[in-house]
């Protein structure tokens, strides 16, 4: 079930459900708008000739206010907002509308798990002809929230829990990794 603006504020208010910062402007119908943070990272292609699973993927940092997307390229960013999600609550990551139309299309796998807690590492990438120029501070993104039968049994513990900022991939971390 997806949960409603009464729903979401009431979790909020309680502490159940914790997105900091967050403004009322923020919570819609059905979802919370989420805002583009100041950092971003680039996968550092003139140091690696492919990117392979089994071995950590070196990415550029960059801070700003505002970052310029060449046409056909990808980058990683953040949110403002801090999210911490109950065991028993899961959401989707869906790119606003208005954003999409302009050719930038955004995801993060598209899943938070139950029990996460960080900044959400959005995955942008510009399907334009043009470069699009984003400021830290907009509304980048949406979270729709889902209410689930009961609560996980084993709630998110992974290696991007508690992440802050751009987190970039952990891949090479997973257990297929070990197996190699």
């Amino acid at each position: 079930m997806i949960l409603s603006d009464k729903t979401l504020k009431k979790m909020i208010d309680s502490g159940e459900l914790g997105i900091t910062p967050i403004n009322e402007e923020s919570i819609q119908p059905a979802s919370i708008d989420c805002r583009l943070g100041d950092h971003f990272l680039v996968v550092e292609d003139r140091q690696m000739q492919i990117i392979d699973l089994n071995s950590e993927i070196k990415y550029r940092e960059l801070d700003g206010p505002s970052i310029t997307i060449p046409p056909h390229s990808f980058l990683l960013a953040t949110t403002m907002e801090y999210v911490r999600l109950p065991k028993d609550l899961t959401a989707f990551v869906e790119g606003r509308s208005s954003i999409g139309r302009i050719g930038l299309f955004i995801q993060n796998a598209g899943w938070v798990d139950p029990g996460f807690e960080g900044q959400i590492t959005l995955e942008l990438y510009n399907a334009n002809s043009l470069p699009i120029r984003l400021e830290a501070g907009r509304r980048i993104c949406q979270l729709v929230f889902c209410s689930m039968d009961q609560a996980a049994a084993s709630p998110y513990q992974g290696k991007y829990q508690g992440q802050k900022r751009a987190t970039g991939s952990q891949v090479f971390k997973d257990i297929e990794s070990s197996r190699s």
